[in-house]
């Protein structure tokens, strides 16, 4: 078994930045919301990182293809999970984005079956660059209250702007990709034998 290519290798390395991003956000490590920070920032960039090394170098695979939106969406979902516990973050809000992808991945499954392709689309590219900014926020904003630095604006912390800002981007993004694909997946019915094996 060969060793992965560099833009998988640097996806990999995004996927075990989880847990331990978790273990940052999850505990009273001093300082540790900092050193949090850095590890979700350096995970968000390892993103276009990748990406970059594979157009360069032509190293894209098929495993690559299905390994770097997962890491994206485990990295989302770990820092947006472990946020709920310590009160920073309402569950339905993380439940929303989640929901979001789960669904578009599901979506963009569907389409591959049927020789689709569903590119990012520039809201999509908005979401992610809203939901790195406003998970960022989050992570360091209790340093922020400690030190008396409310930076509120209209009676509302900024950070409350950032979640609902991710949040339209989110759900618009969403619906936007589905209803693209309409079009391109509407019209497929699936074969008979098919159609009674999804009934049963």
């Amino acid at each position: 078994m060969s060793w992965p290519n560099l833009p998988n290798s640097i996806t990999l390395f995004r996927i075990v930045l989880v847990p331990v991003l978790m273990v940052f956000l999850l505990t009273n490590i001093p300082g540790g919301d900092v050193i949090a920070l850095v590890i979700f920032l350096a995970a968000a960039a390892s993103d276009s990182i990748d990406g970059y090394v594979a157009r360069r170098t032509r190293q894209k695979t098929v495993v690559g293809a299905f390994l770097d939106p997962l890491a994206d969406k485990l990295l989302v979902a770990a820092a947006l999970v472990s946020m709920i516990e310590p009160g920073r973050l309402s569950a339905w809000v993380a439940m929303v984005v989640i929901a979001r992808e789960f669904a578009v991945s599901g979506l963009r499954m569907v389409a591959a079956v049927e020789g689709v392709v569903i590119s990012a689309s520039r809201w999509g590219k908005a979401k992610t660059a809203s939901q790195m900014l406003a998970i960022a926020a989050l992570i360091i904003e209790p340093r922020w209250l400690r030190s008396g630095w409310r930076w509120t604006l209209g009676g509302h912390r900024v950070t409350w702007y950032l979640v609902i800002l991710m949040l339209i981007l989110t759900v618009f993004s969403g619906a936007e990709y589905f209803w693209h694909a309409r079009s391109e997946l509407g019209a497929k019915t699936l074969p008979d034998e098919a159609e009674e094996s999804k009934r049963g």
